[in-house]
């Protein structure tokens, strides 16, 4: 009979975590996320902390392996690994960050006895689980439980607790389903309900400071062309001729258009890609051998440049011990330097604060940029998603800056290789978007915003401690009540 449960678990775990995958961009189903963790705390409220533990591991590795699926791209048809091993590679990521998971309910099972309070006191396990993985070892928060909520009832949190409170509030909504199964009516319906006040949250946090009109250029350069030296004159050209086109205050690039150096490009070279009548922000590199390359945007015809300071790891920069693998992935530029904090860039009235793709999804990092009076207006990301396809992960990383102007009430701006170039209002609504592929330029007028939000002051004082403390005083406090 045990044998029987413990499958039937294991099975629901496995099939909760692909629902988790299915809940975020492009298919909006919010819900999906809360009913995903409903049926895996549902499967392990009576189960015991080794199978709970088992359970969490299964669930976070369906959802990892398949919501970054798409790490296999840039392995085997980019890096050359055979495809073997790029899968196996995938597997092997997913498994190590499904740990979290797997630490957080089989404790919590140890810790709290079957039944209600368990189901309760899962809430603040889940949120110390997806902290610690937004957090340590550098952090991989990529479809955080949080960045579901972009839609639906959960959203007007956003400016007041951010992606990782919405977290703990989806998983509230799902213990709270739970705990029907329970028949625990009394706890159930506050868990169900208070996460539906955000709807009734104060919205207005900043004021508009005017519009300005920005060009996005989208050239979509194939990958596997982007680094040829024989291709590298004519992806110049197809550039410079996307920038003579623009119409707007200001072009902006992707990340690393021109994938060398600034210091190589000859004078000629640049003159053609600059406008003489407007800035153009270029994605480049800034640096040298000797100091090491930053990966940056340049402003063309303005004094001010912006360098990455949160790097990928393996993509950007070498952990300890893995020197191997990268090189056999033969990624350019592969060892990057970091580049310093820089302020906004002031223009036409705003002031642009520059985020180089990876990096939109660290607000802790940058959110000093959106308080005080020199805040920024709107934010840039540059991006380059051409070494993993368009299927999910564009949509995903959209979904990244939607949370970012949800938070801070600020547009987003995105200019990529091959999508998701688009506009994001400081609603959180995309209000113009190029397609996938598709090469051009996507010319806007967008609506600056000062101010700042409820979140933003305090991430901005405390960082996300407030959130480690409160979930482990939860934690506390839910064991006291269930002995």
């Amino acid at each position: 009979m045990r044998a029987v449960q413990a499958r039937t678990a294991a099975t629901a775990a496995l099939a909760a975590g692909l629902l988790q995958t299915a809940s975020f961009a492009p298919t909006g189903a919010w819900w999906a996320q809360v009913a995903a963790l409903a049926l895996l705390f549902a499967a392990v409220a009576h189960a015991t902390p080794r199978m709970a533990a088992a359970c969490g591991a299964l669930f976070g590795w369906s959802w990892l392996a398949s919501g970054l699926w798409w790490l296999y791209i840039s392995m085997h048809q980019f890096g050359g690994l055979p495809s073997v091993a790029a899968a196996l590679a995938v597997g092997l990521l997913a498994a190590f960050l499904c740990g979290y998971y797997a630490l957080a309910l089989g404790f919590t099972a140890r810790w709290i006895g079957p039944g209600r309070w368990r189901l309760l006191a899962f809430v603040p396990a889940w949120l110390l689980a997806e902290l610690a993985r937004a957090t340590w070892f550098s952090g991989f928060p990529w479809i955080a439980s949080g960045y579901a909520h972009t839609v639906g009832p959960l959203a007007g949190w956003a400016p007041w607790i951010g992606v990782y409170g919405i977290t703990a509030l989806g998983a509230l909504m799902a213990a709270g389903l739970a705990l029907l199964r329970e028949k625990a009516w009394q706890l159930a319906a506050p868990a169900l309900l208070l996460p539906l006040a955000g709807g009734l949250l104060p919205q207005g946090f900043t004021t508009s400071t005017g519009h300005l009109a920005v060009s996005l250029v989208q050239p979509s350069i194939p990958q596997d062309q982007k680094f040829d030296a024989a291709r590298f004159a004519a992806n110049l050209e197809t550039l410079a001729r996307l920038i003579e086109s623009s119409r707007g205050r200001v072009v902006i690039t992707p990340e690393s258009v021109v994938p060398l150096p600034l210091a190589e490009l000859d004078r000629p070279t640049l003159e053609r890609l600059a406008r003489p009548d407007r800035p153009v922000l270029l994605g480049t590199f800034l640096g040298n051998v000797d100091e090491g390359f930053v990966n940056s945007v340049v402003a063309l015809g303005a004094d001010y440049h912006y360098g990455k300071h949160h790097l990928l790891p393996f993509g950007e920069f070498i952990p300890p011990g893995f020197g191997w693998f990268v090189r056999a992935m033969n990624i350019p530029l592969d060892d990057q330097a970091r580049g310093d904090h820089q302020r906004a860039w002031p223009l036409a009235g705003q002031r642009l604060r520059p985020l180089i793709c990876y990096e939109d999804l660290f607000g802790e990092d940058f959110v000093q940029s959106a308080i005080g009076p020199d805040a920024a207006t709107i934010l840039v990301n540059v991006s380059n998603l051409a070494w993993f396809g368009t299927v999910m992960i564009q949509d995903q990383h959209l979904q990244f800056s939607q949370m970012r102007a949800l938070e801070f009430q600020r547009p987003v701006v995105r200019s990529t290789n091959t999508g998701a170039t688009a506009v994001v209002d400081h609603h959180g609504h995309v209000t113009a978007r190029l397609p996938a592929l598709a090469r051009g330029v996507l010319e806007a007028d967008v609506e600056g915003r000062s101010g700042s939000t409820p979140y933003a002051r305090w991430l901005a004082a405390a960082g996300l401690w407030p959130l480690w403390g409160l979930a482990l005083l939860a934690l506390i406090g839910l064991r006291k009540a269930a002995r």
